[in-house]
């Protein structure tokens, strides 16, 4: 069967569009265990350690891998700050509300300084602006993880996110640089029995080292004084994060179904999910769910993983959507952009997939779906 040509592709592919399904129901999923984690779950520890190793790394991979075209246009800044800039101003503000009303802390919406889990889009922010540097540059990986590790030798403030935005900053920058051909090669049966091997390995290393790392070490936010560590044991041992999340994020990518599948569809909306899920967090945490769910102990822990999909599913159902639509998709106000001048050029969709090349005689599976999701 011969390859088609890139205007046979469909612009979607179901293997992108299943990863970013995949990796928001594992956001959510950390984002409960972390209410339930003691000292007295070292596997359930385990479990998060591992979570915590990969899934942010992968999704900021395909947030750089999907910027790729990013060179500032105008059109491409106007999806900026109505995709990104403007949802995260609107929830910084809700989850500061939502801080206040359900754990009764001072209600601070200060732009800046995001609140909860809006860093991400704050973040995303920023690397995109720096994308058209990081094509010019040469050996930008390296260079990115040099910054990487530089950022974590000196005191910073949490303003824009910053130690994030530049500890996790290597992730971004390898999604940059990645091509359709890079997936491809994860996608053998050769690399998924090596993926299996990769998850095994490391869940029983996270439960040899349980509870260490902690969770200041897997965030990405804190510097070595903070950590208690020389700068040599910092560097080394984040040095070994890099290569460990390295190797469980390639394993990821291998294991991620490539054919499209009732849950692709929800690829387009990931964006949904990510950003209201939070506030289910933070009302079950005022509810008492979470201790509730820890005197259960096993049986709560199940529950509790079970919960992760269904509320993916919820979240990013039509009813839902049709609420949250005007916060999550926010319109850009009239009287702040300038209007769009009319040309016969054909613009680049706002989420559009780059086709995984043929292998093997059989392309690998691509569907369309609406373009909305957090790599826009």
């Amino acid at each position: 069967m011969p390859t088609p040509s890139p205007s046979q592709l469909p612009q979607r592919s179901a293997f992108f569009d299943n990863a970013k399904v995949v990796l928001v129901v594992l956001v959510v999923l950390g984002h409960g265990w972390e209410q339930i984690i003691t000292v007295d779950a070292p596997v359930l520890r385990a479990l998060h350690n591992v979570l915590y190793a990969f899934h942010m790394p992968a999704f900021i991979l395909l947030s750089g891998y999907f910027s790729k075209s990013f060179t500032g246009r105008p059109d491409q800044i106007r999806r900026l700050l109505t995709g990104v800039v403007l949802p995260y101003l609107i929830f910084n503000a809700v989850y500061a509300e939502a801080y206040h009303y359900f754990r009764g802390t001072p209600f601070t919406a200060t732009p800046a300084i995001p609140v909860y889990l809006c860093w991400f889009l704050l973040a995303l922010f920023l690397w995109r602006l720096t994308a058209p540097l990081w094509s010019v540059m040469r050996h930008p990986v390296a260079t990115a993880v040099v910054i990487s590790l530089a950022a974590g030798m000196f005191e910073m403030s949490q303003d824009l996110a910053l130690p994030r935005v530049l500890m996790f900053l290597p992730w971004f920058v390898a999604g940059l640089r990645m091509r359709p051909e890079h997936f491809v090669r994860l996608r053998t049966p050769a690399a998924r029995c090596c993926a299996v091997a990769v998850f095994a390995a490391a869940l029983c290393l996270a439960r040899m080292l349980s509870p260490a790392p902690s969770d200041d070490w897997l965030s990405m936010n804190s510097g070595y004084s903070a950590l208690h560590a020389t700068p040599l044991h910092y560097l080394l041992e984040r040095l070994a994060l890099f290569a460990l999340s390295a190797a469980l994020v390639a394993a990821f990518f291998s294991l991620v179904p490539g054919r499209r599948m009732r849950i692709t569809a929800l690829g387009s909306l990931t964006l949904y999910p990510y950003l209201l899920h939070g506030l289910l967090i933070r009302a079950a945490e005022k509810a008492g769910i979470f201790l509730v769910l820890m005197n259960w102990g096993l049986a709560g822990t199940a529950l509790l993983t079970a919960a992760a999909v269904p509320t993916v599913l919820l979240l990013s159902s039509a009813p839902v959507r049709a609420l949250a639509h005007p916060l999550v998709e926010p319109r850009l106000p009239r009287w702040l952009a300038k209007p769009m001048p009319s040309s016969g050029q054909r613009t680049v969709p706002k989420d559009s997939h780059e086709p995984l090349p043929a292998r093997q005689g059989q392309a690998l599976t691509a569907a369309t779906s609406p373009a909305m999701s957090t790599d826009r």
